[in-house]
């Protein structure tokens, strides 16, 4: 955990105020932790836990071996999304 001195303007205060209490957190950090917990993906991508990943190269070779280097025609494409 990091430890972080910051100075908030009225506004920021309000609105950390309003999470702690909507969520029931203990103080302004917990509110802060929340609120970056909800916003903060739009700014920048969480990063992938190591079963996620695992999971995605089993089910990338599983295509692999199904399809192999398969390549498909820009028609066969379209027809398939419809278009």
């Amino acid at each position: 955990m990091i430890s972080a001195r910051v100075e908030l303007d009225d506004y920021t205060n309000k609105v950390l105020g309003i999470i702690k209490i909507k969520f029931g957190l203990r103080d302004k950090s917990e509110a802060l932790n929340k609120f970056i917990e909800l916003y903060g993906e739009e700014i920048m991508e969480k990063e992938a836990s190591e079963e996620y990943t695992k999971n995605i190269i089993s089910i990338t070779k599983k295509h692999f071996e199904k399809y192999s280097n398969k390549k498909m025609t820009l028609q066969k494409l379209d027809k398939l999304c419809g278009i």
